[in-house]
């Protein structure tokens, strides 16, 4: 039996949802009448329109909330705002993650270094989703059982690195392991029903993904839709003892 099938009036957040894997479990999640209530963020309402879209088809269940995960206040008054409303999250999952923009691109070698990319890529992979675990804990605290899941990558598996390259990518996401991992530890003591993972989604058809798209074969590309189907898989049979753990697309334990 999946953990949501024992809960009444499941809620969740999922944050990050303006596109991609973010808006595909929104998606998903209103498909699933055991969902009550699905809070999802955006940073731009201008990249946001088809979930704005869908907040306005679907006013009784989905509200759309502005967040920029870099800025701890927002965090705060996010969570203040969705306690106004309800008083347990019973899944959150974490799907921003920046990889590339116009101004930053993954690093091939040591000379593209440089700290101030570095520093945006752990505000976003890394920072941004321990201070959710933060201040997300009160709305954890019941006794029903509950996932906190973070979108990690495989790339981040410090044991699975054959290749090099992509340094900020790579270490940001070896960072947000490790404080998933530690958060996980905590929660265990004081949210004891609360699942803490992070989870890789395999290669997905986003925007993210595009431009990287050239080497993966046709059956490792995964639709959104499958991506997102694959991983509620993998956090409907977490089991006792997953907190803490890092799981592939496929349900598979990665090596940190």
């Amino acid at each position: 039996m999946s953990f949501i099938d024992e809960i009444n009036h499941a809620n969740a957040l999922i944050v990050g949802a303006s596109q991609g894997i973010g808006l595909g479990f929104v998606k998903k999640l209103l498909q699933d009448e055991r969902i009550t209530k699905v809070y999802a963020t955006y940073r731009q309402p201008e990249s946001a329109s088809e979930l704005i879209a869908l907040e306005s088809e679907n006013p009784e269940r989905l509200i759309c909330l502005a967040l920029d995960i870099t800025d701890e206040l927002q965090i705060v008054e996010i969570v203040q705002t969705i306690r106004t409303e309800v008083k347990k999250l019973h899944l959150v999952i974490n799907c921003v993650g920046l990889l590339h923009d116009s101004n930053l691109q993954p690093e091939k070698s040591l000379r593209q270094l440089n700290s101030e990319n570095l520093l945006r890529y752990f505000q976003i992979n890394s920072i941004g989703a321990v201070l959710l675990a933060k201040h997300l804990l009160p709305l954890f605290r019941h006794g029903e059982r509950s996932v906190f899941a973070t979108i990690s990558a495989k790339l981040g598996s410090i044991g699975d690195n054959q290749l090099g390259g992509w340094y900020g990518y790579r270490a940001s996401k070896a960072a947000l392991n490790m404080f998933m991992r530690t958060a996980a530890i905590e929660y265990i003591r004081s949210s004891p029903k609360t699942f803490v993972v992070t989870l890789h989604p395999g290669t997905t058809d986003t925007r993210l993904s595009r431009p990287f798209q050239g080497n993966v074969p046709a059956e490792k590309l995964f639709s959104v839709e499958r991506t997102v189907s694959q991983l509620l898989g993998v956090i409907e049979q977490l089991q006792e003892g997953d907190s803490g753990k890092f799981f592939s697309w496929d349900g598979s334990q990665l090596p940190w």
